[in-house]
């Protein structure tokens, strides 16, 4: 699968991760059925998180809680096709993620999927923005909460990301 996506560092020394297309464009709403085919490709996928050295792998359940979570469904505007778009840069995002942080698990119908709990990660990524030319104007950083999953397997399988937050110091120029 081809994609256009780099990781570069801003000035602070943090990473974040470029994504150069808008591959789920819409005027009114995003099209989750065409970001759900599109995760399809990562399942059996397995990363690095650089931070912590551990693994984490991409499970059949991801495409369908990426595009019909009940964060998903609350969003709207420039946040949906954040998150839409965020998806050609999953991998990278995984291995940039850091502070980790750990939530036990509180609802019965997790028992098996997250028996060992869910755990938390921060990451970054930026979009480019495009001038009327239809060329690349600047890019718009997002900040976002990476949701994984410890399983019966005492595995980590990334889950969603969710708390998408758009920087407003960062705006990097192309």
């Amino acid at each position: 699968m081809k994609r256009k996506v780099n990781v570069v560092e801003d000035l602070d020394g943090n990473k974040i991760v470029i994504i150069h297309d808008i591959k789920f464009k819409g005027k009114r709403s995003v099209e989750w059925s065409e970001v759900e085919s599109y995760l399809r490709k990562y399942i059996g996928e397995v990363y690095l998180i650089e931070d912590t050295e551990e693994l984490v792998y991409i499970g059949k359940d991801l495409p369908d809680e990426y595009t019909h979570s009940n964060y998903t469904k609350i969003l709207k505007g420039s946040n949906a096709k954040a998150k839409a778009n965020a998806a050609q840069g999953l991998p990278e995002m995984i291995e940039i993620a850091t502070g980790k942080a750990y939530k036990g698990n509180y609802k019965e119908k997790h028992n098996k999927d997250a028996k060992y709990g869910w755990y938390r990660y921060n990451s970054r990524f930026a979009l480019p923005v495009f001038g009327e030319d239809g060329e690349i104007e600047r890019y718009n950083v997002f900040k976002v909460i990476m949701v994984m999953r410890c399983s019966e397997d005492e595995k980590l399988y990334l889950y969603d990301i969710m708390n998408i937050k758009k920087e407003t110091s960062n705006l990097f120029q192309s």
